[in-house]
């Protein structure tokens, strides 16, 4: 086993976003404020839940964790607490990163999401979207720029994987991962050019700010991109996968990406040179057709199927896969992806068997505590 650079196991966290519904009609329900309410008074001093744009969306995040096996357990706890605190009020939570039903965004009671609406318009009533975030411990800045520099290209695989948004405001949208269509719609989203350094991260930032399009540093919606509250790297791709196992998987392959960028980094490989031209060719052709077609293989950028690109991300992070333990648990939950599908083809599944759409939001509830 190759230990070179090898420290110890990166600890990882994972942000989910959940939409709360109606469990008998599926509708979409705007009433995050009393869930959050409700934890408050349940659990004072709680730091798992919180809000977000759209009152019909809740958000959780985990503790770090050096233990896939336990932040599974972590995941599967908060979405059971989410819906525990949401039945309080008659509503349910779905791990779907779109409505497949209609809906009304509710914009939540905030300065900073009202200025967004102000500034960005409708493009901002777009946005009840819901999406997986993971945060990989690093070392250092240094270190975490070279990983945002390495990760690039695999980022689209990861949308692919994670991919649970087919249907939107009532219709198929022809996307297995229509949610980030829809957040590429903010000014500051999508994949980035090579940082190089700390220095040259910062001042990007700061000068996107200095613009005035945006708001603050917050709003650098890279794909992936330097933590501000925490030293980690936070990679911001990821649909909320319908079932916490997949959710593990994307987790799992998320930081055997970053210890393999790490070392990539400390052996002096250079990062990759593609451009964000193709990079976000990449990202559109694994949002359209997730894992049912071609993907464009990360080191080529050639179509190619994606079964054998899931393949190739195993080869791809080998080593650290096996450093940390988790090389049984990552090949295991490729094949199973592979033989089930990812939440796009499991909500279409349930839609080709004869349910509707509120019927599909009503199995999806289930498989969310799953």
């Amino acid at each position: 086993m190759d230990t070179e650079g090898w420290h110890q196991v990166r600890t990882v966290g994972v942000e989910e976003e959940l939409l709360l519904v109606d469990p008998d009609s599926g509708d979409p329900r705007a009433l995050a404020a009393a869930v959050l309410a409700h934890v408050a008074l349940d659990d004072p001093g709680q730091d798992v839940f919180d809000k977000e744009l759209f009152g019909q969306m809740l958000e959780f995040a985990t503790h770090p964790q050096a233990d896939m096996t336990e932040l599974g357990e972590e995941i599967v706890r908060c979405r059971k607490e989410a819906a525990r605190h949401a039945g309080q009020f008659g509503c349910a939570v779905a791990a779907v990163a779109t409505s497949p039903l209609p809906v009304d965004p509710a914009l939540t009671v905030n300065d900073r999401y009202a200025w967004l609406a102000g500034r960005y318009g409708v493009g901002t009533r777009d946005q009840l979207v819901c999406g997986c975030h993971v945060h990989v411990a690093v070392e250092s800045d240094d270190e975490g720029v070279a990983v945002l520099d390495r990760l690039r290209p695999w980022l689209p695989v990861l949308v692919a994987i994670s991919a649970n948004s087919p249907f939107w405001q009532g219709g198929d949208t022809g996307y297995a991962s229509y949610r980030t269509r829809v957040w590429e719609r903010w000014p500051s989203a999508g994949p980035t050019e090579p940082f190089v350094s700390p220095e040259r991260y910062h001042r990007r930032v700061r000068d996107m700010v200095a613009t005035g399009v945006i708001l603050d540093e917050a709003m650098a919606y890279f794909d992936a991109r330097l933590s501000s509250h925490c030293p980690t790297v936070e990679i911001r791709v990821a649909d909320v996968c319908l079932c916490a196992q997949t959710a593990v998987l994307v987790a799992t392959l998320t930081r055997a990406l970053v210890e393999t960028a790490a070392r990539d980094w400390r052996a002096g490989r250079p990062a990759p040179d593609h451009s964000v031209s193709v990079l976000r060719l990449g990202a559109w052709q694994a949002a359209r057709s997730g894992l049912e077609q071609d993907l464009l293989d990360p080191v080529t950028m050639r179509p190619r199927p994606a079964p054998r690109v899931l393949r190739s991300l195993l080869e791809h992070t080998g080593d650290a896969l096996t450093a940390c333990g988790d090389a049984e648990r990552a090949e295991q939950g490729v094949t199973e992806l592979l033989r089930r599908g990812n939440g796009a083809r499991q909500q279409r599944r349930l839609l080709e068997r004869g349910g509707s759409l509120r019927d599909v939001v009503t199995e999806c509830v289930r498989h969310t505590q799953g």
